[in-house]
């Protein structure tokens, strides 16, 4: 039994060994991602595509639509303000700050540590210790850069927006099916790579640190 659970452990997607929830810091931030508090997760959407509809479809100017929502927000609080004295309605204020500062500093940390993740993860791959994984993380860029060059900076803005809230929680429904599937091509790339490391790979010169290994 214990067999069978490491078994599936190993396959999981990225290599991870805890729930989808700790690998993605298990705070504020992914119970948003995951749909755990159901009615931010679905303002933060919504606003999302509302603010690419606006400027992106219809082609708004931010500066035009920030000085749009601020006439009409003093306009409601001037009328509010001076109808309160005669309608015993209570004055206008000023909401709060909808994120706090503690779950504002831990979405900046859980960005800066991916971030940092990312950048050592490139430069241990640049040292060509591994040409095999060289190899494909630089067509892996390259297909992104390409992808990146069909899309505006908002619409490409919106579509990581959109994979963020979407994508996790897919994977948490489906996350068998998905892990199996990445296992079955996990496998066959390897197979391919074998084969290329058989007949091309193994002749180009490494450096000694891949030597090394």
């Amino acid at each position: 039994m214990a067999i069978a659970v490491r078994a599936h452990t190993t396959t999981r997607l990225f290599g991870r060994e805890r729930p989808l929830h700790d690998s993605l810091g298990g705070h504020k931030a992914a119970d948003i991602v995951l749909w755990r508090d159901k009615r931010v997760s679905a303002s933060i959407l919504a606003a999302a595509t509302a603010a690419w509809l606006l400027f992106e479809v219809a082609e708004y100017h931010f500066l035009t639509l920030g000085c749009y929502i601020a006439m009409i927000g003093m306009v409601v609080v001037f009328v509010w303000a001076n109808a309160s004295a005669f309608m015993n309605l209570p004055a206008p204020r000023i909401p709060e700050t909808v994120m706090s500062e503690r779950t504002t500093r831990q979405v900046i940390l859980a960005l800066h540590s991916r971030l940092t993740w990312f950048v050592h993860r490139l430069y241990n791959i640049a040292c060509a210790k591994d040409i095999k994984m060289f190899i494909l993380t630089v067509l892996s860029l390259y297909v992104a850069s390409v992808i990146a060059s069909c899309f505006s900076s908002l619409t490409l803005l919106y579509l990581v927006v959109l994979c963020a809230m979407t994508l996790p929680v897919l994977y948490e429904q489906y996350e068998s099916e998905v892990d199996s599937l990445v296992a079955t091509g996990v496998h066959d790339l390897r197979s391919r790579f074998a084969e290329m490391d058989s007949g091309v790979l193994k002749k180009i010169p490494r450096g000694r640190g891949a030597t090394a290994n």
